[in-house]
């Protein structure tokens, strides 16, 4: 065999690794990332996720719900790597039993309640609506498992109102179904996350009272690293993801605080 023709085979053979470096190394860096999205962030999430996967080449897979039931599934071994909760309290549980990454956690996002009807004018700007008290059913998110359901009971106790509106309570697992009560017109009015109903600056529909946040506790929105995303690349990116200008311009679209 003449030299030539062995440094043909080489050149081929390099050529050959090259390719093969480049193909289990490119679909490598691109992966999946789990993650469990309070209920409130599904818009944001969903406009996050197409540029995430744009900008990283990592594709986000979600599912939503109330941060409650997240949390009894994440301690069953949901296979869930980054969580999104709707409070600070359950990531900082989460991270004292040890279930996530110590430094991981942070607030991605303060949230605002409203007061909302999908009619037009039903609802004034300063909330009296609820005082009148002429409605027949209130939506209501679980105060048990959702924080902004947690806040809309704080809201109601502050105004006085907690025995007067018991018994129109419509009451959802979570705020997305509170917020379907509404626009369904199963209820007149309810307590949603103004993230539902806002967009570029504004109420999208029917009539709103954006509630003022000293009527209630903050709602700190935390974000935490989940031990099963360890040594998920994409886990890390997403989160760091969220911490840049990007995100952050579309979270405060919806009407959340940074």
């Amino acid at each position: 065999m003449g030299i030539h023709t062995l440094l043909c085979r080489h050149r081929v053979a390099a050529t050959f690794a090259s390719l093969a470096a480049l193909l289990s190394f490119g679909p490598a860096q691109a992966d999946e990332v789990q993650v469990a999205v309070a209920a409130n962030f599904t818009a944001p999430i969903q406009a996050i996720a197409a540029d995430f996967k744009k900008d990283t080449g990592h594709t986000l897979v979600a599912a939503y719900g109330a941060t409650g039931q997240f949390y009894a599934q994440i301690k069953n071994g949901a296979p869930f790597e980054v969580f999104l909760s709707a409070d600070d309290t359950t990531p900082q549980k989460l991270e004292n039993e040890g279930a996530s990454i110590k430094g991981s956690r942070f607030t991605y996002a303060v949230g605002t309640l409203a007061l909302w009807s999908s009619k037009a004018g039903y609802v004034d700007v300063n909330g009296e609506v609820l005082k009148k008290n002429a409605f027949r059913h209130l939506s209501v998110a679980s105060p048990k498992t959702a924080p902004y359901g947690l806040a809309a009971a704080q809201v109601l106790a502050k105004l006085g109102l907690t025995e007067q509106v018991k018994d129109k309570i419509v009451e959802g697992q979570n705020i997305t179904q509170a917020y379907q009560f509404v626009s369904t017109g199963n209820a007149e009015l309810g307590f949603v996350a103004l993230s539902q109903i806002y967009k570029d600056g504004k109420v999208s529909s029917g009539s709103a009272w954006i509630v003022p946040g000293q009527m209630h506790e903050p709602i700190k929105q935390d974000a935490v690293i989940l031990n099963t995303g360890k040594d998920n690349p994409a886990a890390q990116a997403l989160v760091d993801y969220l911490k840049g200008p990007k995100a952050a311009a579309i979270i405060k679209s919806y009407g959340y605080q940074l």
